[in-house]
């Protein structure tokens, strides 16, 4: 019996839709460690249509807005190690902060938002619980 995913993948993968996912993927490999997976491009446009990408478990897709897939907004949680170097390194990387890296009351996580160049909203965080 054939499986009915694709061996490495997660039963459920985001799928982000970006004007530019190549920003999007270069900020995922760069912050988050993540793994290429595969990437389909327009040989015409040389835009990106799709692309697989894994970041330890799990697994996230993304492709090229156009015409009749338009971009839309997403936000994304990731849990990282360590949530304040994360956060510094996605700045550096040149996400825009959307929020500092904090630990609310009643709150187990350490977390912090910051928007890649590709329209993406990111939500490191690290449990503390």
């Amino acid at each position: 019996m054939s499986d009915f995913k694709p061996k490495g993948f997660s039963t459920v993968s985001p799928y982000l839709v970006s004007h530019n996912p190549a920003a999007s993927i270069e900020f995922m490999e760069k912050v988050l460690g993540a793994e290429l997976i595969d990437k389909q491009v327009d040989q015409t446009t040389s835009r990106i249509i799709h692309a697989s990408l894994s970041i330890q478990d799990s697994v996230i897709m993304i492709g090229g807005a156009m015409e009749g897939w338009p971009e839309r907004p997403a936000h994304v949680h990731v849990y990282v190690r360590e949530v304040d170097q994360s956060f510094a390194d996605a700045i550096a990387a040149g996400a825009t902060p959307v929020q500092d890296p904090v630990k609310q009351p009643g709150d187990d996580d350490k977390r912090g938002g910051v928007l890649d160049a590709g329209g993406t909203t990111w939500w490191l965080s690290t449990h503390s619980g």
